[in-house]
């Protein structure tokens, strides 16, 4: 068991900013997370966090992970009291976090959530995973992998409930190589990040943004969905806020998100 004390950090806020959709609450300020072929039991009491895990897969999984090394006290600090908006929004939602999860993982759940509910995306990435993932323990299974998933029956895959997102997974399988999919975008900027993902049929420039955003921590992209469009519309008059092109955006995004859905009942 590692504890640490780690200011800025709320499971709960994580778990709830849709970012990540392979966490189970097992109790109050209690998660299973699954990633990167591993899982974890993380618990929370105040600032104190607990891992259930070796010091080694801390240093090497879950540190870089669960962002431990950004300094997220700067990014708050520099939000203009002027907006009231994402001044409020930071106040409630600072224990947000960007995850550094796996790109692979990212295209397909964000794949999956277009035009998507997160608790029906939630399920249809568990159904993938319990066709065609490896199982790591009794009803705990990781995402599979690009070869595991192109090699995988069509039958898991329409079986997952995805709909006509189905074709487009099938399409990415098979029509691009994994170095097209993971390693032809590394290095880009994120203008260019982007407009690579949005390259591929079935993914937009909302997904191309999630990808770039929770796959390749471009902190600078801002995804924006009919929530954010929301926030635009109704606490902005319409007019994008400067901080939604600034160096921080994704941050600021998330943190608007949560704040924005908890002020409407939506949390």
């Amino acid at each position: 068991m590692i504890t640490k004390e780690i200011p800025f950090f709320n499971l709960e806020q994580i778990a709830e900013s849709g970012q990540c959709f392979r966490w189970f609450k097992l109790g109050e300020n209690r998660y299973r997370i699954i990633a990167f072929g591993k899982y974890i039991e993380v618990s929370q009491c105040g600032t104190m966090v607990m891992f259930d895990c070796s010091q080694k897969d801390f240093d090497n999984i879950w540190y870089n992970y669960f962002d431990l090394g950004t300094d997220y006290e700067s990014i708050i600090k520099a939000v203009d009291e002027n907006d009231k908006f994402l001044y409020k929004a930071v106040s409630v939602a600072s224990g947000i976090r960007i995850l550094n999860q796996e790109l692979w993982e990212m295209i397909i759940s964000f794949v999956i959530s277009q035009n998507n509910n997160i608790p029906r995306i939630k399920k249809s990435i568990e159904a993938v995973c319990r066709g065609i993932g490896k199982q790591l323990e009794k009803d705990i299974y990781c995402f599979p992998s690009y070869e595991e998933l192109k090699a995988a029956d069509k039958s898991a895959i329409i079986g997952a409930g995805l709909g006509y997102r189905d074709e487009y997974i099938w399409g990415l399988c098979e029509k691009c190589t994994k170095e097209m999919l993971l390693n032809e975008s590394k290095g880009m900027g994120y203008e260019a990040t982007l407009k690579y993902y949005m390259s591929f049929k079935g993914i937009g420039k909302k997904v191309a943004n999630c990808i770039c955003l929770f796959g390749l921590h471009q902190l600078d992209a801002c995804p924006i969905d009919t929530w954010m469009q929301k926030i635009i519309d109704e606490e902005y008059n319409g007019v994008i806020p400067a901080w939604m092109t600034g160096e921080f955006a994704g941050v600021y995004q998330q943190y608007a998100f949560y704040y924005k859905r908890y002020i409407e009942g939506k949390m």
